[in-house]
């Protein structure tokens, strides 16, 4: 794994190791349509939707092999880490097979071949053997099969196994569409009846090291706010807490956000008065991350009973949402509707156009001087020698070297806080790197609620793109949250040309069921919402973020400069543009 530094709003730093992990939710095909052949149409539709699915392993009961076939791009199967893998669906019936749709995520085949069989037991191959890809994957196919498996033999990524959001078969001859995929909460049914109601706990954590975490935090619908038990009192078994719904009502499902401090054995308890407790969940297997848990039970007040702890520690949740009918509910906050890709309204823009020597907007950017973190030698500035237009329609982000307030290297970093922050939408820029032992480019967001001062890594931070002057050749796009930060950060390092040598656009497209980086139009890493509560820890991205641009010297990550370091040294910025 690679090593990326983590910027909190250009005032804290952190290291950071990247996984290599990462989902692709591209656009699935159309679920039904007639596909013709010669003169005559003939009725396609998916076959495979909701039937009875198999597979050689599944990594954890959260990804099983079902998941695949549900027709739900926020569900997946994933296999053991090994290579020898397979996944089949039985189609009830033999039919007249047509293609295959696959939705990978980053743990995709680098060889695979679908299979058919008539029995389940003999299965022959109905292609050669095909190469995987991150996201959206359309394999035409012609044969009779009632079994359809994919059969995978090798794997993008050595140290896991197989990854797919979605394995669609299609028939001929099926002209009834299939059913709608299932929706989250389902549709005029289950709605949130939790938020913001009262809340009780065995303990509540209230100290130095999580204040507060008390029991309301886990209720409140911020990721970034969590409930644990007492750390004097509270690491102990049992340890519960429970909200009240504010009237009887019917539970049909309870999602559990655990911080590491999970349970391992819990029940899920109802009851009529906080005092008389009935089962409606039970399990001796609990994963931690999160849990959705569709069950059946009646009451006014919902329990999460720990009796077996994940380690030394207490139980600790970011968030305990409960779902169903009646209740009291609070309407939570509306969010804001997610864009149509490509955007194309224009919200935000820099051009850099103005005449040589002008400093950048001040209506747009704010400077942001300072001594930085991280083993930097720098100091950023406010003079306009380290950021200003340089005629050509370029902001030029230059690093020198001199002396100031004690240091022997000047820089520049910029932001847009409080002046323009957004939440959702497409941002990009074209920028030209550096080339250069130590020099440390970077375009990136950092949450808003950092200038209102919730702490890094809370807020959430962004880099669209990271790249180090010693290897130009390679740049980095990475999340960090309170529970994938520093070592831990959540993203991908990706070889390409050498940046220095022209402009490139990075961008991200971010939407509420995530974030997907571009270097010059392509894909270089998706961060599925789902996979990330699912195996990292809470997504806290849906809110407001603004923009940074900076060119950082020397440090834990890009490694120190030497003589062979130009200076002065330049990032060239020809516009950032945020559309929506």
């Amino acid at each position: 794994m690679s090593s990326a530094v983590f910027r909190g709003g250009g005032r804290r730093r952190g290291r950071v190791r990247l996984a290599a992990l990462g989902a692709s939710l591209l656009g699935m095909f159309g679920a039904y349509f007639v596909a013709t052949t010669g003169n005559a149409a003939a009725a396609e539709a998916v076959v495979s939707q909701g039937k009875p699915t198999t597979a050689s392993s599944v990594e954890w009961e959260g990804t099983p092999a079902s998941a695949a076939t549900d027709g739900n791009t926020g569900t997946r199967w994933s296999s053991a880490f090994s290579a020898n893998q397979w996944i089949q669906v039985d189609l009830g019936s033999t039919m007249a097979v047509t293609r295959v749709n696959l939705n990978w995520e980053n743990a995709y085949a680098t060889a695979f071949t679908v299979q058919f069989s008539t029995n389940g037991t003999t299965f022959t191959n109905a292609t050669n053997t095909l190469r995987g890809n991150v996201g959206a994957q359309n394999i035409p196919v012609t044969g009779s099969a009632r079994y359809v498996r994919l059969n995978l033999t090798e794997r993008a990524l050595s140290i896991y196994g197989y990854s797919l959001w979605e394995f669609q078969v299609y028939a001929d001859g099926t002209t009834t569409p299939p059913t709608t995929p299932p929706t989250t909460p389902p549709p005029g049914s289950a709605v949130l009846l939790s938020y913001n109601k009262p809340a009780v706990a065995s303990s509540e954590q209230n100290d130095v090291n999580c204040n507060p975490c008390t029991a309301n935090k886990a209720f409140d619908l911020d990721p970034a706010t969590r409930w644990a038990t007492s750390s004097t009192t509270g690491w102990v078994d049992p340890g519960w807490i429970y909200v009240d719904l504010g009237a009887t009502a019917q539970i049909s499902r309870v999602e559990l956000q655990w911080d590491p401090a999970y349970a391992t054995a819990y029940k899920i308890q109802v009851s009529p008065n906080a005092s008389t407790w009935t089962d409606i969940y039970s399990t001796t297997t609990g994963k931690g991350f999160k849990e959705v848990l569709n069950v059946s039970g009646s009451g006014r007040y919902v329990r999460m009973y720990g009796t077996a702890r994940s380690g030394p520690y207490g139980y600790s949740l970011y968030d305990f949402n409960v779902y169903g009918t009646g209740g009291a509910p609070t309407t939570p906050p509306a969010k804001p509707a997610d864009p149509t890709f490509p955007a194309t309204r224009l919200v935000f823009q820099d051009e850099f156009n103005d005449p040589a020597g002008t400093k950048p907007s001040t209506a747009k950017w704010t400077y942001d001087p300072g001594v930085p973190q991280n083993g930097e030698v720098q100091y950023y500035t406010e003079n306009s020698n380290n950021a200003q237009m340089n005629g050509q329609g370029q902001l030029v982000i230059e690093a020198r070297k001199e002396s100031v307030n004690g240091r022997d290297y000047t820089s520049a970093r910029m932001n847009t806080g409080n002046k323009f922050s957004f939440q959702y939408g497409r941002v990009e820029a074209r920028i030209k790197v550096p080339k250069g032992n130590g020099l440390w480019p970077a375009f990136w967001m950092m949450g808003a609620d950092f200038l209102t001062g919730r702490p890094w890594p809370y807020n959430g931070e962004v880099d669209i793109m990271e790249v180090l002057g010693r290897n130009t050749s390679e740049s980095y796009s990475t999340l960090h949250a309170p529970q994938y930060n520093g070592a831990g950060g959540y993203g991908q390092k990706y070889a390409t040309v050498d940046l220095s040598q022209d402009f490139h656009v990075w961008a991200a497209e971010w939407d509420s069921k995530g974030i997907k980086f571009l270097l010059d139009g392509n894909q270089v890493f998706y961060a599925s919402k789902a996979t990330v509560e699912a195996t990292r820890g809470p997504w806290i991205f849906d809110h407001p973020f603004y923009i940074i641009l900076n060119l950082a010297v020397g440090g834990d990550f890009p490694g120190p400069i030497d003589a062979s370091t130009p200076f002065p040294s330049r990032m060239l910025v020809d516009y950032v543009r945020v559309y929506q």
